[in-house]
Order: C-alpha cells, then sequence, then structure tokens
C-alpha cells in the first residue's frame, strides 16, 4: 500500500482529494493536515510514503512542510497541489527538489496516477504546467545562472538527447520508443546524466535542461 498525507486548509478539497483515492485499492490515506506545520509532523509520525500539499495555507504552506520533509523526514515524496497564477511557487519548489506538481483541476485518474509515479520515485509535472515552464525559460531573456549548466559540456551527444526528453516530462520508456533504445538502456543513460550534473533528480535535471534551451532542438 501506498501511504499518503493530505493537507490543505479547506476541508472540502481534502475530503474532495480523499474520495478519489478510495478508489485505488493501493493507496491509503493514513493523515490528513490544514497546515504545512502539521503535514510536517503527521508525515514523520505515519511513516508516510507520499505527501500531497496544497502550495498556499494558513500559516506553514507547503513549500515550507515540503523543506521541513526533506530534512526530517527524506523518504518522503512531496507532490505540491496548484492552481494558475501560483507559477513562481512552481519554479521555487520544483528547484528545491519536490517531485511532483499537479494542477487541482486534474482528473481522478491523473490524480491517482500520480500518487502511484511518484511513490515509485518517478517525477509527475501536470503538462500544462510544463508548457508553461518551457515557454518561460525558452522566452525569458534572462540569463541562467546554475553553474551546473557548464557540466551539460561533459555530457555525451546521447545523454544531451536525453536531457532534453526529460526536460519535456517524458518517461523512460516514452524515451526509448523515441529513440530507439530499451527501457534499461535508457535508465543508465539517466542514471549517468544525473551524476554528472549533480543533480538529485529528473526534475531538477529537467529545469536545467530549460535552463539550457536544449527543448528548443532536443540534440
Amino acid at each position: 500500500m501506498i501511504r499518503v498525507l493530505l493537507a490543505d486548509d479547506q476541508e472540502l478539497v481534502r475530503a474532495g482529494i480523499r474520495l478519489v483515492l478510495k478508489h485505488a485499492n493501493d493507496i491509503e490515506v493514513v493523515a490528513e493536515a490544514s497546515d504545512g506545520h502539521e503535514a510536517s509532523e503527521l508525515a514523520a509520525r505515519h511513516d508516510v510514503d507520499v505527501a500531497m500539499l496544497d502550495i498556499q495555507m494558513q500559516g506553514a504552506d507547503g513549500l515550507r512542510a515540503a523543506e521541513r520533509m526533506a530534512e526530517r523526514t527524506p523518504s518522503v515524496r512531496v507532490v505540491m497541489l496548484t492552481t494558475f497564477g501560483e507559477h513562481a511557487y512552481v519554479e521555487r519548489a520544483l528547484k528545491a527538489g519536490v517531485t511532483g506538481f499537479l494542477l487541482k483541476d486534474s482528473t481522478p485518474q491523473e490524480l491517482i496516477q500520480a500518487v502511484r509515479r511518484v511513490a515509485s520515485g518517478a517525477p509527475v509535472v501536470s503538462p500544462q504546467i510544463t508548457r508553461h515552464l518551457i515557454d518561460r525559460y525558452l522566452d525569458s531573456g534572462e540569463e541562467p545562472a546554475d553553474p551546473r549548466l557548464d557540466r551539460i559540456a561533459d555530457l555525451t551527444s546521447r545523454e544531451r538527447q536525453v536531457l532534453a526528453m526529460v526536460g519535456t516530462g517524458a518517461s523512460n520508456a516514452e524515451i526509448g520508443k523515441r529513440l530507439h533504445l530499451g527501457e534499461g538502456t535508457v535508465k543508465a543513460y539517466v542514471s549517468r546524466m544525473l551524476t554528472k550534473l549533480r543533480c538529485a533528480n529528473r526534475v531538477q535535471a529537467a529545469i536545467l535542461a530549460h535552463d539550457a534551451r536544449l527543448l528548443q532542438g532536443e540534440r
């Protein structure tokens, strides 16, 4: 069973998500919180696998809760629930290593699949948010300052291709199909690429791909 913590300062929202997740026989909601402080405490107490946090809550918000979980319970995978207009928070949380981001109007099936993917260690970002990030990074006139950008030069041509596709949110299976590679081979490329770039996870690598403008040509 995937043990889930829900945190939202609106009880009705929590009830709706809880009802959706009840339809999955491999997911169990083990704790609920109304603010970030309570969420971080319950995550440690209830041996949580996935925490679904509203990005803005009264008191301690979802970002602060995620930061505390990273320190106290790093095994917990965090999914932020957001709405349009909160993209500044999205970028900050992704760079901090949050595993997933979903819009609150995601479908029930998208919600369930997101919990499963995040629990397995795969990042999840709503397509709408991904598109916004791509537009922002590709259209911005600002020069990115991430020192990891210099390390992209150390990647092989194939690793750069893989990094570009990770930037689109593609899974290992999708990358393998596009590049005519086995899924195990793609997994090895991703692992080496993350090590070379010193990225903690695929989400951080995706942000780096956006900064490096790799999505313009995926090469």
